[in-house]
């Protein structure tokens, strides 16, 4: 490979997945926008089997955790996922692009982060709507930006679990 290309790769960094987090803050907060302006509060309609779409207001963490306390608790998550996120993009930056699924998954974890970060900011809660059924047990309603962090999450999860095997079996 030429001396200049080769430099070239060695600059690309994991930022080059940026174009991701950017496109899923976009989708989430379209949807979010969406359930806004089409549905009152509470207000569910049946998708399909095993799925509604009902808006909900969630005022804590994952899950509804801490959602009924003062009020505090939105500048504290707001915090923290502003922090995960400045760490995020430190990592993808010293990450080489070649490790696309370790910076897929920050990606990610960051577009799920910005996109909720972006509805305390505004609205000082975070917009659910998606919600997962069966019979009368519901699964606590979510959003696009709570699926790319768990997506997120479970790929770093493989990755490290993959990467444990490779080092054990390379030993």
């Amino acid at each position: 490979m030429p001396k200049a290309k080769a430099d070239f790769q060695k600059r690309l960094s994991g930022l080059q997945y940026l174009w991701l987090s950017l496109v899923l803050i976009i989708i989430d907060q379209v949807t979010k926008q969406w359930v806004l302006d089409a549905f009152d509060l509470y207000e569910s309609i049946e998708i399909m089997p095993y799925l509604n779409f009902t808006y909900v207001q969630n005022f804590g963490a994952a899950f509804s955790f801490l959602s009924d306390q003062g009020g505090w608790q939105r500048w504290l998550f707001t915090g923290l996922a502003i922090a995960v996120s400045v760490i995020l993009l430190v990592w993808l930056r010293r990450n080489p692009v070649n490790m696309w699924r370790q910076n897929l998954a920050f990606s990610l974890i960051l577009a799920g982060a910005v996109g909720n970060v972006v509805d305390r900011l505004i609205h000082g809660f975070v917009i659910d709507f998606i919600d997962v059924y069966v019979d009368n047990w519901h699964w606590p309603a979510f959003n696009v930006a709570d699926m790319a962090i768990t997506i997120g999450a479970v790929l770093m999860l493989l990755e490290a679990f993959f990467e444990q095997r490779q080092e054990q079996q390379q030993s």
